[in-house]
């Protein structure tokens, strides 16, 4: 990802969330040194995935493809190469969030050998005040499986 993906970043993210995160959330990340990724095809940004890394740890902060390109299997090959870059990174453990309510990514992290660790009460905003956050964490020292 680069500054010239951000305003393709930008709408993929304003037609995939109620809530989703300003166009200077995404530039922070760059100007941070995060690995940030987007996902190409015929041309066109069809997701994008950002990390966090630090003490031996990665963190997926925002993983998402369009509301276009989903039931493709993109969402799996996007979440690889983002553990792949964790590894690369020296990371032993991956964590994340995610809503309770987005059922999709929850099957999809669950698939690829994420487990429940934890809840964060009132993490997210939600039309009707705020939902929970639950905290999932991978160990990648191991093979991931396929």
């Amino acid at each position: 990802m680069t500054a010239d993906d951000l305003a393709a970043v930008g709408e993929i993210e304003l037609a995939s969330y109620e809530f989703p995160w300003s166009p200077g959330v995404f530039a922070d990340c760059l100007k941070a040194g995060y690995p940030c990724w987007v996902l190409v095809v015929d041309d066109a940004i069809a997701g994008y995935g950002i990390l966090s890394m630090g003490a031996g740890e990665a963190h997926v902060l925002n993983l998402c493809i369009s509301p276009r390109w989903r039931g493709q299997g993109l969402g799996r090959y996007l979440l690889r190469r983002l553990l792949d870059s964790a590894r690369w990174h020296g990371a032993a453990r991956v964590f994340l969030e995610v809503r309770p309510s987005n059922t999709d990514a929850r099957a999809l992290y669950a698939s690829t050998g994420f487990r429940e660790i934890g809840r964060r009460p009132r993490y997210y905003p939600a039309r009707n005040g705020r939902e929970e956050a639950i905290v999932m964490a991978l160990d990648i020292g191991a093979s991931i499986s396929p």
